[in-house]
């Protein structure tokens, strides 16, 4: 257990690092979590999937962040920033009511899975929408078109919709297995492998295609020299037929 009070288990099937994460904390208490989540994560030698288990939220709970600092809600969006560039494939799992700190972290998951009773609620505080990064990363996960019928009108998700959008990815009323299925997936993905596709997404929403290229001629050089490398290998190891 950290001093956050979070605590960290391997999952049943230890293909990965299962972090459950109240929402409903303070969000000083969250960016420690978040921190020491990233700090476990960045230091650790071994490979692995991070599963973030996402609740808090009450139903119907749209006030965010509360009575907070602009100071603390700049570390909390950092915290999120470094969480999703981790080098390891992340999937949220979430269930019930989702806003706040949960949707929050719920947007910066390579793979989002919700039980059959999610429900997506965007953070409204007195009849004004919580202007934070949630706005930026609707709008690179959706496209502006998508994501402004959310924002200016502050919507409600039930799950079907947020499938429709593709804010979640899977859905099952058997988490532990839909989990254990996507990690098996995702595992075949290397870290470095992952990391560069979720830089050129990222990036593709907000880069023009001059200062994209570099990007994209850089990840390519990659992929052909280990192609080239691959091919080098396969050639210097006898098949079955020559070996004596």
């Amino acid at each position: 257990m950290t001093d956050t009070g979070t605590v960290f288990a391997r999952t049943q099937d230890g293909l990965g690092l299962l972090a459950p994460i109240d929402g409903a904390g303070a969000l000083e208490e969250l960016t420690a979590t978040v921190n020491a989540i990233c700090g476990r994560i960045e230091t650790g030698a071994e490979k692995t999937t991070l599963v973030l288990q996402l609740s808090g939220t009450p139903a119907g709970g749209r006030e965010w962040p509360g009575d907070v600092s602009i100071q603390a809600v700049n570390r909390w969006e950092r915290a999120l920033r470094r969480l999703e560039r981790l080098a390891v494939v992340n999937i949220a799992v979430a269930r019930g009511t989702c806003g706040g700190a949960a949707l929050d972290l719920l947007l910066t998951a390579d793979l989002r899975i919700a039980a059959t009773d999610l429900e997506i609620v965007l953070p409204v505080n007195d009849g004004h929408f919580w202007p934070g990064m949630s706005v930026h990363r609707l709008v690179q996960h959706l496209g502006m078109a998508r994501a402004r019928q959310i924002v200016l009108w502050g919507v409600t998700l039930a799950l079907p919709k947020a499938i429709e959008l593709g804010l979640v990815d899977q859905v099952g009323s058997d988490l532990d297995e839909t989990v254990h299925t996507a990690m098996v997936l995702t595992g075949q993905i290397s870290d470095q492998e992952m990391t560069v596709r979720r830089q050129l997404l990222l990036e593709a929403a907000s880069v023009g295609h001059d200062e994209a290229l570099g990007l994209h001629l850089a990840a390519c050089d990659r992929e052909l020299r280990r192609l080239r490398q691959v091919r080098s290998t396969d050639a210097v190891v006898p098949t079955a037929a020559a070996a004596p």
